[in-house]
């Protein structure tokens, strides 16, 4: 287990008749997200949000249960002991039935990825092993979990040096794109149009690096908080005024951005060709920036 982390759930992952002990550990950084509480004004007291009951008033987490609604204001209610009752495998093992190629999973299905790590010493091997066997078929397991009064589908995939799983929505949890894309226009487009916008697509190509990319928002809200608490008062500044109703040509806008990459990319050339002057003066060195394409 890693030092200082809690694992988000326990069991066996197992692939036929191999099974290992396995924990998962959410692999989302949550201490980089920037959080709100809700304040009191007036008072500059965090908002207490209390449990109550209609006609009761607040009431003690021991009084409260899960409850089922069946009917308008008509309620199921299941003790903790109840729903133990529900007897099934995933709820200690995740059985890998199912393998994949990963680009099957389609992204709209993926909901939160975890780390998988041997539970002990004795479950390594076992690991490894199926570790070694998803990278070297470039499949992904298929299986499902139970946590928190839910089975989960989940995929497991191979990942560095270790496991990554990936859990997953069910089909009926992920709207269909038709609803949204069933009124697109079906026209004919201008094959010029279509082959330009793919050369800029291809000239800022290249792999996806998520440390190229930085959450701009949160480090200016950061700036905007440290501001606040010396006491500066914050202004917005004004939304810029949306450009006149000029219809834009899109055959145009396309041809004028080949057009700018093309005078960067010339300009660059020259820069690097351009022999410097030289000068009895003394300079300090420039530093130079690395800049990469875009």
């Amino acid at each position: 287990m890693p030092a200082g982390r809690r694992a988000y759930w326990k069991g066996y992952l197992r692939l036929s008749l191999v099974s290992v002990g396995i924990e998962l550990f959410d692999a989302e950084e949550k201490k980089a997200q920037i959080s709100f509480n809700q304040i009191h004004k007036p008072t500059g007291r965090r908002i207490n949000h209390v449990k109550s009951v209609q006609g009761v008033g607040p009431v003690p987490r021991e009084e409260i249960v899960s409850g089922y609604e069946i009917d308008k204001d008509r309620y199921i209610t299941l003790e903790p002991d109840e729903l133990d009752a529900v007897k099934l495998e995933s709820k200690r093992t995740i059985e890998l039935n199912r393998f994949a190629p990963m680009e099957d999973v389609d992204a709209r299905f993926v909901e939160q990825p975890y780390y998988v790590v041997p539970a002990d010493e004795y479950s390594a091997e076992g690991y490894m092993v199926i570790r070694e066997a998803l990278a070297k078929t470039g499949r992904v397991g298929l299986g499902q979990m139970t946590h928190g009064g839910k089975e989960h589908l989940v995929a497991v995939n191979a990942l560095g040096d270790g496991l990554v799983l990936y859990r997953l929505r069910y089909a009926n949890e992920v709207k269909a794109a038709e609803e949204f894309f069933g009124d697109l226009p079906r026209g004919k487009l201008d094959k010029e149009m279509v082959d330009l916008a793919s050369e800029l697509i291809e000239r800022k190509s290249g792999n996806f690096d998520p440390d190229d990319y930085s959450d701009k928002y949160a480090t200016e809200l950061k700036k905007l908080i440290a501001r606040k608490a010396k006491g500066e008062r914050i202004v917005a500044a004004p939304e810029p005024e949306p450009a006149s109703g000029n219809v834009i040509n899109l055959m145009e806008a396309l041809r004028k951005s080949l057009g700018a990459k093309e005078s960067a990319r010339e300009g660059d050339e020259k820069r690097e060709t351009r022999p410097r002057a030289s000068s009895s003066r003394s300079r300090k060195p420039t530093r130079s920036h690395s800049r990469k394409a875009g």
